[in-house]
């Protein structure tokens, strides 16, 4: 009886039972050319915003909710116009909202997961000269554009291939979350009701306010920024000393609006990193100059300050890295031994988001999307043809783009990649975390390691990192948009050719972004964009080529103190989250902690002050703060990063900002005030 009640009560809830009298379109229906143009037009718009945040502090949020509200908007507006017209085209489905969002994500995720943050710039020649070693020929690649294009096409559709066999035991017999994936169905679901359209109405009218807001603002600031150090982006907030320990808002509207959507443990992460290392850690060591190292170096030498601070970010990033990693491994294998050989264990004792009231009755919306997802099935044997296809093609083609891999080391990839893809994203279905920077950095490891810094196992570790990467990051994607299908009724066949059709496009559009920012901008230097990440991952190849005894004094032992630092905090954390301590929403995130180690403090306090907007807004107006904040965020996310567009042209076509906005001590100022004196009367003494 109460069995009974309980599934009446899911039957009321039913989100399928809204659409059940809506005919259901093929999957071939579900792709349309307007959903091609759309996708192709939002992927070329989030692919400069991914390339920018990644060439800047390399923090990169999820724009999956953003892309599925921009998609439903632009459709909208693409049938509202025919109308208008006296055209009536074929109704704006959810189906086909999904497809779009879908394609316009693995397009724009080539940006992130492509490396050019990470480990294509930290082959070149600008990354190599900020370090001692390994700077000859063997250990450099310029990149190239071409080159670029070739190796993503390799790399990627790969790891789509590499997982398609397992997306039913993923999504049906595992009935893994993927939280990211599941927000943006439900989304894309309440779009689609009368309702939701008037919702989704506001919150597009609110983003792009925020958005027109946020591309003058960058505007306006581009005019005071003539040369280096010029402009309200180096403003000494908090003072003179405080400014040259990176401790200053740079009045970027794309961190504010990251700050708003990352959680707020993550910014004051951050601003704790932030707080440790430039505050304390950084002005010691510098006081040890001629005693630790030599007062002589430059500061971008390894075996100077600037050693200290690439290698212990790089020790806890691998600390957090590998808890992480080790943790998944286990609670993977643990869940798969129950599910397969213990069932009724399996069901005591739920994982990965499983009711404890779960039966085995399903209720309607399960069965109907249960049915939907098996429908059109891709061939088992197609996709494991189409991956060792692949896989020979790259065997004989990277070592011919990076001369430092040779066939074997291919092939080895190759071997273990599928693992390690499946890994990843049985992980990201439990955490919605992926891991794939850590599988990354594993193979620098190995690949550096083995081939050494004679033969080039700088360069080809961190190929073999791209390899990787792109296998392991392309594949937890498309299992994380399979769940997306799923629960929007959206045929797996065309959730797969909408990913290949965005990879692909993924494939052409971020090189040549990132082609334009490389020749418009002086990639590598810490004004601008920095590129963090690119010198530590060629820091960890390093590493890995050359052993410990390259460090500086005493930052050996220094790592290994901020490594165990990194795994205790990590463990803490687990253990307040598995036994419900109040304490483990408070803990700092170690991955948090150390991003700030290298890269200085003024983008963290850009998020924290988008962290206290939130936190101010959902105390004054909770309902519209739940409602309106993301679209305020991306707004302010996309509307500052569409600004790198037009000002790499202007960059590429040499027209510089008029003016220089500086501020100078008090002392400077004298001195500046005497000299233009004398400028002014040039017969003085």
């Amino acid at each position: 009886m109460m069995e009974g009640s309980e599934a009446a009560a899911r039957e009321a809830l039913s989100t399928e039972k809204a659409f059940e009298r809506e005919k259901l379109p093929a999957w071939s229906e579900q792709i349309t050319v307007r959903s091609l143009v759309v996708s192709a037009a939002l992927g070329l718009f989030l692919s400069f915003i991914v390339m920018k945040l990644n060439l800047t502090s390399g923090i990169v949020p999820s724009l999956n909710m953003s892309a599925g509200l921009l998609a439903f908007f632009l459709m909208k507006t693409w049938t509202s116009a025919l109308e208008r017209c006296g055209v009536f085209p074929k109704p704006f489905t959810r189906q086909e909202n999904t497809v779009v969002q879908t394609c316009v994500i693995s397009c724009s995720s080539i940006a992130f997961s492509g490396g050019f943050g990470t480990y294509i710039l930290g082959m070149s020649k600008k990354i190599a000269e900020g370090f001692d070693e390994a700077k000859t020929s063997i250990n450099v690649e310029e990149p190239s554009l071409g080159r670029l294009i070739a190796f993503l096409f390799l790399v990627s559709f790969v790891g789509l291939f590499s997982i398609v066999p397992l997306r039913k035991i993923m999504i049906i017999s595992y009935k893994l979350t993927y939280p990211s994936g599941s927000a943006t169905a439900h989304l894309i679901n309440s779009f689609h009701t009368p309702q939701g359209a008037m919702n989704a109405k506001q919150q597009v009218s609110i983003l792009f306010k925020s958005f027109a807001a946020s591309f003058f603002w960058s505007l306006f600031q581009w005019f005071y920024s003539a040369g280096a150090g010029c402009g309200f982006s180096s403003f000494p907030t908090f003072g003179m000393e405080a400014y040259r320990r990176r401790f200053y808002f740079d009045f970027s509207a794309t961190y504010v609006g990251v700050g708003m959507i990352c959680p707020y443990i993550i910014n004051f992460s951050l601003l704790l990193g932030s707080i440790v290392s430039w505050g304390f850690m950084w002005p010691y060591i510098e006081s040890k100059r001629g005693s630790w190292y030599d007062a002589e170096l430059p500061r971008s030498s390894l075996h100077g300050v600037n050693g200290y601070q690439i290698f212990i970010s790089i020790a806890m990033i691998i600390g957090d890295g590998l808890f992480n990693f080790s943790t998944i491994l286990i609670r993977t294998s643990y869940d798969m031994y129950l599910k397969r050989r213990r069932p009724a264990e399996a069901a005591a004792k739920p994982f990965a988001g499983i009711d404890c009231s779960e039966r085995q009755v399903l209720s309607f919306d399960d069965r109907r999307r249960t049915q939907v997802f098996l429908k059109d099935q891709i061939p088992t044997s197609i996709a494991a043809g189409a991956y060792v296809l692949l896989a020979g093609i790259s065997v004989v083609s990277i070592p011919h783009i990076f001369r430092q891999l040779k066939p074997k080391h291919v092939v080895w990839a190759y071997a273990v990649a599928p693992v390690f893809a499946f890994c990843n994203a049985y992980g990201t279905g439990l955490t919605d975390w992926s891991l794939s920077s850590s599988y990354g950095k594993l193979a620098i490891f190995i690949f550096g390691a083995s081939i050494g810094a004679r033969d080039g196992g700088v360069v080809a570790g961190l190929a073999a990192c791209g390899l990787m990467m792109g296998i392991v990051s392309t594949a937890s994607d498309l299992i994380q948009d399979f769940k997306t299908g799923y629960l929007t009724l959206t045929s797996p066949r065309s959730m797969f050719v909408s990913q290949v059709m965005g990879t692909g496009l993924g494939c052409i559009i971020s090189p040549v972004v990132f082609w334009i920012f490389y020749k418009a901008y002086d990639i590598g230097l810490d004004e601008g964009y920095p590129a963090p990440y690119a010198k530590i991952y060629r820091g960890i190849a390093l590493l890995g080529v050359n052993g410990w005894n390259q460090l500086p004094k005493y930052c050996l032992r220094f790592c290994l103190v901020f490594f165990l630092l990194a795994i205790a905090i990590c463990a803490l954390k687990e253990v307040a989250k598995q036994r419900n301590w109040w304490l483990q929403d408070y803990i700092p995130s170690a991955l948090g902690m150390a991003v700030p180690f290298f890269l200085g403090s003024f983008f963290t306090i850009d998020m924290c002050v988008g962290s206290l907007v939130l936190y101010l807004w959902s105390k004054s107006d909770p309902m519209r703060a739940h409602m309106f904040a993301p679209a305020v965020a991306s707004g302010l996310i996309c509307g500052d990063g569409i600004w790198s567009l037009p000002s790499s042209i202007l960059a590429l076509l040499n027209i510089n900002p008029p003016m220089c906005l500086r501020v100078f001590s008090a002392e400077t100022n004298d001195h500046v005030e005497e000299f233009l004196w004398t400028l002014r009367n040039p017969g003085a003494t």
